[in-house]
């Protein structure tokens, strides 16, 4: 991750959860406050002019990180789609040369980044939203191999390369990678023709390959520079 991708990070303080908690109802409301953290980092963002990718928490129980990956807002995509297509000078010259798509450029500088870090980081501290011991909170860009997690995700990246895992396995393979071609409500098409496949993929001798959302537990771009 490079300056100008992400910002600085902030240690925040102590928190305690009940020793009462059971592991499942602990994972439950873990995911519900993962919820409630998301909506809150929206609400910041939308006032610097971003949007929010995705929201994780990552590492041990002990060492804990709250990522939150950041873009700019449709509007700041629009301006930096129209530099690219005026060939404005400073863009990544993978972009110029058509290695890649402004798609999949955030668009977020390190200052975005500090910035809604630290109005962030306040609100967290006043709204008491994450539960546990000391954790960390770092904001950044989703990077070239973002994931894709909503529908309106595999829309709007058609035509990029996907890698995909599975719950259940597809035509008795759980890891794909194409190109793709299609995405819905119901589920995505990549097409295998677009890279070289591995040794399940290519038994089921398919060229294309449906699979339903509700079925991937994993989906992300593969940069192609």
């Amino acid at each position: 991750m490079t300056a100008s991708q992400k910002s600085d990070s902030r240690r925040l303080g102590q928190r305690k959860i009940g020793a009462d908690i059971a592991a499942p109802n602990h994972t439950e409301a873990m995911t519900e406050k993962l919820d409630k953290i998301r909506a809150a980092a929206e609400r910041v963002a939308a006032s610097h002019g971003l949007d929010v990718v995705d929201v994780e928490f990552a590492g041990s129980a002990r060492e804990r990180t709250l990522r939150v990956f950041l873009e700019k807002n449709a509007a700041g995509r629009a301006q930096l789609k129209a530099a690219a297509e005026a060939g404005n000078q400073g863009l990544p010259q993978e972009l110029t040369e058509g290695k890649l798509r402004v798609e999949q450029l955030s668009g977020v500088t390190h200052e975005d980044c500090a910035a809604f870090s630290r109005d962030f980081g306040v609100l967290l501290d006043v709204e008491d939203l994450v539960p546990g011991a000391a954790y960390t909170l770092e904001a950044s860009s989703p990077g070239l191999d973002r994931r894709l997690t909503r529908e309106e995700d595999f829309q709007r990246f058609q035509g990029c390369l996907l890698k995909v895992r599975t719950f259940e396995p597809v035509l008795n393979n759980r890891y794909w990678q194409g190109r793709l071609v299609a995405g819905s409500a119901e589920g995505i098409t990549l097409d295998l023709m677009a890279v070289k496949q591995n040794s399940k993929s290519r038994k089921t001798g398919e060229h294309r390959v449906y699979i339903a959302l509700k079925n991937i537990e994993k989906a992300h771009l593969a940069p192609e520079i």
